[in-house]
């Protein structure tokens, strides 16, 4: 059954972070219609709210479930790859971290207009803080990053355990000072989550020119020639179909804008062509440089009760070696036993490497849009990714065993004091990694021929469609990815409007004259 096309100027598919961003900044424009689109729900489970519980919405309703395929670096073990299916994305089920990373990261890109200086007023419009440099952090914007109010006891004694390793204590990582341990910022308003959808989608629920579709899935992109005019989709078993009057924008994450990009026919038209998909642009790229943060942990048996916050109160920053000219490792204290299965209670020092060499790519399984793509990470498929892990992991056993925590500690469980040797070390992260849930790169910006997207985020050789999420970073931030990609999003919003921070000022200062319910 297929119900009459509708119109709209913009038609954004996926709500998660980017999604809810640039929906509200479009909508803005109370003369322009906007359709978002997600596949999940609009509410999650009451789980969703609460900042602790964030492990346990993986594998339920608010997930799509994903798993990777073998992973050759990791022993051929599939690998759990949780991904946000509601409104607000990922960042409704993730641990809420708000980490920008170090500005030179952004820099590498080396694409116009993508640094960290021409960043930088993004971050800041994104954000409302308090009590920190206003030249680097924002103070009106929707997101509000804090500190826990109280943290763990253990996680005090953890931030001591760091400096006792030499690790200098930074007062902001996401402003002067990027390296460094430091007390985690959450995207937890008042003791509860603030997801991208509560930020951005709750304020602009009432406007008139915004249209929300959720439980909704977009089955193809349409084309007239070279031009993207609408999607396909399906809900409660019906076909319709959307036009876009101005522009299509792919906000489906680093997995979901290259699987419907080549479900559409827009990817390496050999694979497209062997699934039976008519090519409508041949885009070798798509799908292509995925890259995710690995995490290895080490694990310890404690007589300690967990804290109501995300469980992980201190990170550092740090760097594998002196050799590397900044941070490539995350360090991070949780004051419950990630792994194994089965131990009551404990604390776990865990490891996330920053900057992998190694690559993996999203492909077709099928031609049918309900089948997920093949997930590739190609964890530790790059040597030198397995070495800078292993000298984190010993960083993390340190700080783990060190005296600073010997209060709390009973026993190290794994890897477990016999586990000394680099062989042995090497051994154990292959059985033992997980992924960081920091997808990006399969929509690659660049300007060299093989990039996806180019510096306004235009899919290559295609006219009315952009690509906004972090598919689109040419490699990842060195951090969690959510601060980097409302950025992101933020600035893809001027782009589409041909606006630009300073006209954004003036904007919300019109708006904030005009009504209470628009200040930001």
């Amino acid at each position: 059954m297929t119900e009459t096309a509708q119109d709209f100027d913009y038609v954004v598919v996926g709500a998660g972070t980017a999604g809810s961003v640039l929906a509200a900044r479009l909508s803005r424009d109370p003369d322009v219609q906007v359709l978002l689109i997600e596949a999940g729900q609009a509410e999650g489970p009451p789980a969703m709210a609460v900042p602790g519980a964030w492990f346990t919405l993986w594998g339920g309703e608010v997930d799509w479930g994903f798993r990777t395929v073998a992973q050759t670096g990791l022993n051929n073990r599939e690998i759990v790859y949780p991904r946000g299916k509601v409104l607000g994305g990922s960042s409704a089920i993730n641990a809420m971290m708000h980490v920008r990373g170090h500005p030179a990261a952004l820099d590498a890109w080396e694409v116009r207009g993508w640094g960290s200086a021409d960043l930088l007023p993004y971050f800041r419009r994104s954000e409302n803080t308090e009590g920190l440099d206003p030249a680097y952090r924002g103070t009106e914007g929707p997101v509000r990053p804090r500190p826990v109010d109280a943290p763990h006891p253990a996680s005090r004694a953890a931030f001591d355990a760091f400096r006792d390793l030499g690790i200098p204590a930074s007062d902001d990582l996401n402003g002067a000072h990027p390296e460094g341990v430091t007390w985690t910022e959450l995207t937890a308003a008042d003791g509860v989550r603030q997801s991208a959808a509560d930020a951005y989608l709750t304020p602009a629920a009432g406007r008139p020119n915004l249209t929300v579709a959720t439980d909704t899935l977009v089955v193809r992109l349409t084309f007239s020639g070279d031009r993207c005019t609408g999607v396909r989709y399906v809900r409660g078993g019906v076909e319709s179909e959307a036009r876009a009057g101005r522009e299509v924008v792919l906000s489906a994450g680093a997995v979901g804008s290259p699987h419907l990009l080549q479900l559409s026919g827009v990817g390496p038209a050999d694979m497209l062509r062997a699934h039976g998909i008519e090519v409508v642009r041949d885009v070798p790229g798509v799908g292509t440089n995925l890259s995710d943060h690995p995490v290895g942990v080490a694990t310890y048996a404690a007589d300690l009760t967990p804290g109501d916050s995300n469980h992980i109160d201190v990170f550092a920053a740090v760097r594998s070696s002196e050799d590397v000219p900044r941070p490539d490792l995350h360090l991070f204290f949780m004051d419950v036993p990630l792994a194994p299965p089965g131990l009551a209670s404990g604390y776990t020092m865990g490891v996330g490497l920053l900057s992998p060499y190694s690559r993996g790519s999203v492909t077709l399984l099928s031609g049918a849009p309900d089948v997920a793509p093949a997930i590739d990470p190609g964890f530790l498929t790059d040597r030198r990714d397995v070495d800078r892990m292993t000298a984190g992991l010993r960083q993390a056993r340190r700080a783990g065993g060190s005296k600073a925590l010997g209060p709390w500690r009973d026993h190290e469980v794994l890897p477990g004091p016999a586990l000394r040797s680099d062989d042995d070390l090497h051994a154990y992260l292959r059985e033992a990694v997980i992924s960081y849930c920091h997808t990006g790169g399969t929509c690659r910006m660049g300007t060299d021929a093989a990039a996806v997207t180019d510096e306004n985020l235009r899919v290559r050789g295609i006219e009315g469609l952009r690509v906004v999420d972090a598919s689109i970073m040419p490699t990842l931030p060195e951090a969690n990815t959510n601060a980097t990609v409302l950025a992101i999003a933020e600035k893809a919003a001027d782009l589409m409007t041909g606006t630009s921070p300073d006209s954004e000022i003036r904007v919300r200062n019109q708006d904030r004259r005009r009504s209470q319910g628009l200040d930001w």
